[in-house]
């Protein structure tokens, strides 16, 4: 049996490691897997911790976008955090177009995102959109504006993609 004064250490033992943990949190860690609690707790000592990018161009945004973190995510896009930021491998929308998050994609969407912004590669979320097989949020990009004659830096547009992935029903959503 232990006795009370080695309980009493190992909990404030295992407290303090807790304390510890919580305090290395940064605004990427809290996107990646953190909660809007955390969120909250980093913005009250620093009211623009999510207004960086690390060091591949990453926002904060992207990678809870990216990561499937909704909660994070949503939290950051209701308070107004950049929703078009751009690393070179996208946007926001983007990430969450590869993920399959349309959740999180209309969130954007209805936020008004900017809908056809372009990876490094010109690759835009409508192309994305192509590719991925996700008539949802096609759909939704036609009806905010998307520009459909936007061509990729392979000189490709949305619909040629379209036609190569034999896919009937975005080919007919795209003409």
């Amino acid at each position: 049996m232990y006795s009370k004064s080695f309980l009493s250490l190992l909990i404030l033992f295992l407290f303090s490691s807790y304390a510890v943990a919580q305090e290395k949190l940064d605004a990427f860690e809290i996107a990646r897997k953190g909660t809007v609690d955390n969120a909250k707790e980093l913005l009250k000592n620093n009211p623009k911790a999510f207004n960086v990018v690390n060091d591949e161009g990453f926002s904060p945004l992207i990678l809870a976008c990216y990561r499937g973190n909704n909660n994070v995510a949503k939290f950051l896009i209701e308070n107004n955090y950049e929703i078009n930021s751009k690393s070179k491998m996208g946007t926001p929308l983007m990430a969450a177009i590869v993920k399959g998050n349309n959740e999180i994609a209309k969130l954007l969407i209805e936020n008004k995102v900017d809908v056809n912004a372009e990876d490094e590669n010109g690759t835009t979320a409508l192309i994305y959109s192509v590719q991925f097989g996700n008539k949802q949020i096609l759909k939704l990009l036609l009806e905010n504006n998307v520009d459909k004659t936007h061509k990729d830096n392979k000189g490709k547009t949305a619909f040629e993609y379209a036609v190569f992935s034999k896919n009937d029903e975005i080919i007919n959503l795209l003409k």
